[in-house]
């Protein structure tokens, strides 16, 4: 029951409005003990926009412990609007036991009056599926001024996070970290570390310096660029620059502590909003990766380790170096690297100075032999798998096998691609079609399968059969459409029976950019058990023909657990998963721009009937009028055993009659 005990509500614990960014004053940031009642974790959530570098910043950074007063993000030192949770930036991070169950109170007061959703990316709601925080596919918009609760039990357990699931508010800046601690005994890497602090949680994002929107109409009506010009560690970063008596100051970076002689565990996610894989290392340090997506792996030491936008990884970092101060690199690749985009974080030894470390900052990403491009490399960037390029899906699970590995039911074949058509959109075809502009202009559209992905009227999970004709596709009702011919776009969907296990080819064509899409499941974990690059392109026709040929190699047993996970240009990923969670399910492209113009589809598990109903006064929204509307409520008949009522001089008669037209008005 989603919304049980309502009344609970009216006693607040008030410490929700006083969390910190790591959580690590709420009183559900505790050891987990097996065995212990869970407890309810209750949050307050409002959203609003906000400036950097507001009043609240007083004189940062000249005055340094000014950047760190209550309401100051400080950012990178760019001013700039802001989409904000309780003005912080990161958000407030929820860190709780699994199990325990999740309240979150999410308030709207966007002042531009736009509809807000948030996702719990990594949880799978199983029997709480309303809760996924998905607008138009699980939910409708939270509309300004208005309040909607979440809540459900983290059932998943592992390094996650949230963050706005509706137009760009996650690229301006609402989201934030999410981690379901698990008993010591529970964990299969607890006796390779020592400390598990909520400090040493590590949210990146590339940043613009403008507010996203100007950068998205720029480049998609025009031809402004889609570049980003910044990285954030934690919020924080080194661009702008202020000058104070002859001197110059910048905002400060995130600084990592850390005791010689200890193992720490660090928990990284990455919320690249564009094109922007993110190599990170450590100087003088290995990195042991130990999990993904909040899934367990047999350990893998690595130099670096390459993130990609929604995914999450776990490491240990062995603090056995001198004592002193070393960069924590995050390097941007992809679009990031056309403007340098990078920034660093400081790991500082217990007894170090303040001081920033004495390596050089600068970027290296054409220096093969620099420290952080050299070594071992986990999870590569559009490179075939080799002796020091290991792709993730090399790696073994901790967790036993299950059903993915010994059947598939379904097989569905994905082909993404950006494509040169006219959507009208951004190309209407009587006045400014894509062939009749400059190159300079061309706006190419990421579809699926030759077909935009265009969310529908109502939310799928919620109201599916009120939809108008048409609205939803398949594959069955595109095949008498040429899509690569004509521009398709439709609430894109492919339907699984419940308990199917499905086997997911997701293929990255690659022939218009050497770019790279991570693909993230809502609902469930999948399987990879397969990733490779082929050539600068391929095809999807290439692709099956290989796999018809056996000529891909499937890693079957213990094959590593995600929810997200990269497909490289001109190549391939696979991945299973078994279909045992009923709804309405987005697969999409984790990067900003291209899930909001098309690179998307729903997985429908199970039918309308086996999914759970919606609680009681759940929201509904639709177009009006629609044509398939559910019909007004009837009422039963009123029996009047044959009576004859008459009004003359009878004021209770009147009366009667009164009600019975009121209550027939209101039915």
């Amino acid at each position: 029951m989603y919304f049980a005990n309502l009344a609970s509500w009216t006693v607040f614990l008030l410490v929700v409005f006083l969390v910190g960014s790591h959580g690590s004053d709420h009183p559900c940031m505790r050891e987990c003990v097996k065995g212990a009642a869970p407890m309810t974790c209750e949050y307050n959530f409002k959203a609003e926009w906000y400036y950097s570098m507001s009043k609240a910043c007083y004189d940062c950074p000249i005055n340094k412990a000014d950047c760190g007063r209550p309401h100051c993000i400080a950012l990178n030192g760019v001013e700039r609007p802001i989409a904000v949770i309780n003005r912080m930036l990161p958000g407030p991070s929820i860190e709780v036991c699994h199990g325990d169950r999740v309240i979150v109170k999410v308030t709207n007061r966007l002042e531009n009056n736009e509809g807000i959703a948030i996702h719990w990316h990594g949880q799978h709601m199983k029997n709480q599926q309303h809760m996924d925080g998905t607008v138009m596919i699980t939910q409708c918009p939270i509309t300004y001024g208005s309040t909607f609760v979440y809540d459900f039990h983290a059932d998943t357990y592992g390094t996650h996070w949230w963050h706005a699931h509706s137009g760009l508010q996650r690229a301006d800046g609402i989201f934030g970290t999410m981690v379901i601690r698990q008993p010591a005994v529970d964990d299969p890497h607890s006796g390779l570390y020592d400390e598990d602090l909520p400090e040493h949680t590590v949210l990146m994002s590339d940043w613009l310096d403008e507010i996203t929107m100007q950068k998205f109409a720029a480049h998609h009506h025009d031809n402004g660029d889609n570049k980003p010009e910044a990285m954030l560690i934690n919020g924080k970063g080194k661009r702008a620059k202020f000058e104070d008596d002859g001197n110059e100051y910048f905002t400060p970076r995130e600084v990592f502590s850390i005791e010689s002689g200890k193992r720490y565990r660090f928990r990284m996610m990455s919320n690249a909003i564009t094109f922007c894989p993110m190599q990170v290392s450590i100087d003088n340090h290995k990195l042991l990766v130990i999990a993904s997506d909040g899934s367990p792996f047999e350990p893998f030491e690595t130099d670096v380790l390459l993130v990609y936008g929604g995914e999450s990884y776990d490491f240990i970092l062995n603090a056995n170096q001198a004592v002193g101060n070393y960069w924590f690199r995050v390097k941007g690749l992809g679009d990031c690297s056309n403007k340098r985009a990078e920034d660093l974080g400081i790991v500082r030894y217990v007894g170090a100075s303040n001081d920033d470390p004495t390596a050089p900052e600068q970027y290296n990403a054409d220096d093969p032999n620099a420290p952080e491009n050299s070594g071992v490399i986990l999870n590569p960037f559009n490179t075939k798998a080799s002796e020091t390029e290991i792709p993730i899906s090399y790696l073994n699970s901790t967790e036993p096998n299950d059903v993915t590995s010994e059947r598939v039911d379904k097989k569905i074949y994905l082909a993404m691609e950006f494509n040169k058509i006219d959507n009208y959109h951004f190309h209407d075809p009587d006045y400014y079609p894509i062939r009749s502009t400059m190159v300079d202009h061309h706006l190419y559209t990421t579809q699926i399968n030759d077909v935009a992905f265009l969310h529908a009227s109502a939310p799928l999970l919620t109201q599916s059969r009120e939809l108008s004709p048409g609205e939803i596709c398949t594959p069955e009702t595109l095949a008498t459409r040429n899509c690569t011919a004509e521009y398709c776009e439709c609430t894109h969907v492919h339907e699984v029976e419940l308990g199917q296990v499905v086997e997911l080819i997701i293929v990255d064509e690659g022939v218009t950019w050497n770019s790279n899409h991570p693909m993230h499941l809502h609902g469930h974990s999948f399987r990879v058990v397969a990733i490779d690059k082929l050539d600068v392109s391929t095809s999807v026709e290439e692709v099956k023909a290989l796999d018809e040929a056996g000529q891909i190699n499937r890693k079957l047993d213990r094959a590593v657990k995600k929810d997200t996970v990269t497909v490289p240009d001109g190549g391939f990923s696979v991945v299973r998963f078994h279909a045992n969670n009923p709804g309405f399910w987005f697969l999409h492209c984790h990067l900003e721009f291209h899930m909001e113009i098309g690179m998307s589809v729903v997985i429908k598990v199970g039918t309308e009937d086996e999914m759970p109903s919606a609680p009681e006064g759940f929201p509904r929204c639709n177009s009006w009028p629609h044509t398939n509307a559910p019909p007004p409520p009837t009422c039963p008949p009123i029996v009047t055993s044959g009576a004859t009522y008459t009004t003359t001089g009878n004021t209770n008669a009147v009366i009667v009659l009164s009600i019975l037209l009121m209550v027939t008005n209101f039915c």
